[in-house]
């Protein structure tokens, strides 16, 4: 088995220029399979949130949520680097909060970082989780907790202002000390731009190619989610089609009476007669 994913070895992977490739889990299984499928990081996102718990966005995610479903995920993986969603408002309110709840998804939650949205507005908050001893992963582009500051989930950067600003807040997050970057839903050449011209690895997200590597939701490229698909999602299975074929195999041999048959049942022990 290959030696466990640090920050390290992001870093490595970006000099080398390995594709780091992530993919997104909210449970132990799911986590489970892809450790041993080799993924290199494993992000517990709050899109948590709409894919698993049914929200219409990630805001309503809380500590508690994250806590829950990072500690699932920590418990199945032995070589990913767990990264872990700080969800909306637990990093604004105060300092001590903030630290207090960076430290949890660490300590009780066992991920090795944890993801925070924003850019200048964040670089003071984001060197004091890191001068505690934490890596922190950064998030520019389209960062879900500010869906409606930014009027919907669309591409951002395209304006050569706010181009500029994105590339500018991911230099200023670099020398905040963050240990990687997520790119969502942005110009491939700003991507290029950035990844070219910071340390950190960039891991893109509808970002196009040229990022140091890409991130998708598992139950996005696997076909689970239902309804909206974002153009950047590639799907590469139906895992839908085929549990609603299993589905339906179980209720008709049930309702038939085919299922359990002697196979899946279990019998008394026979006794010899004296």
């Amino acid at each position: 088995m290959e030696e466990k994913v640090t920050t390290l070895t992001l870093r490595k992977f970006k000099k080398e220029g390995r594709k780091i490739v992530a993919l997104t889990a909210y449970d132990f299984p799911t986590a489970k399979i892809l450790d041993n499928c080799g993924i290199d990081m494993i992000l517990v996102g709050d899109s948590l949130g709409m894919v698993v718990l049914g929200y219409q966005s990630t805001i309503p995610v809380t500590m508690e949520d994250m806590i829950h479903h990072t500690k699932a995920v920590s418990r199945a993986v032995n070589r990913a680097f767990v990264v872990a969603d700080m969800p909306f408002m637990s990093y604004h309110i105060s300092k001590e909060q903030t630290m207090a709840n960076a430290a949890r998804l660490i300590a009780e939650g066992g991920a090795h970082a944890v993801k925070l949205e924003g850019g200048e507005e964040i670089a003071s908050i984001v060197k004091t989780i890191v001068d505690a001893g934490i890596p922190v992963v950064g998030h520019l582009g389209l960062t879900p907790q500010s869906v409606h500051q930014l009027g919907g989930y669309k591409v951002q950067g395209k304006e050569k202002e706010k181009a500029k600003k994105i590339f500018n807040d991911a230099k200023v997050l670099e020398q905040a000390g963050i240990c990687a970057l997520v790119l969502e839903s942005i110009p491939m050449e700003l991507a290029k731009d950035i990844a070219e011209n910071i340390s950190v690895p960039t891991i893109g997200i509808g970002a196009g190619p040229y990022c140091d590597g890409q991130i998708l939701v598992t139950h996005d490229m696997l076909g689970i989610t239902q309804g909206h698909r974002p153009k950047f999602v590639k799907q590469y299975a139906d895992i839908e089609k085929i549990m609603i074929e299993g589905i339906n195999a179980y209720i008709k041999e049930v309702q038939q009476g085919l299922f359990p048959d002697e196979e899946h049942s279990f019998t008394l022990e026979k006794r010899e007669n004296k």
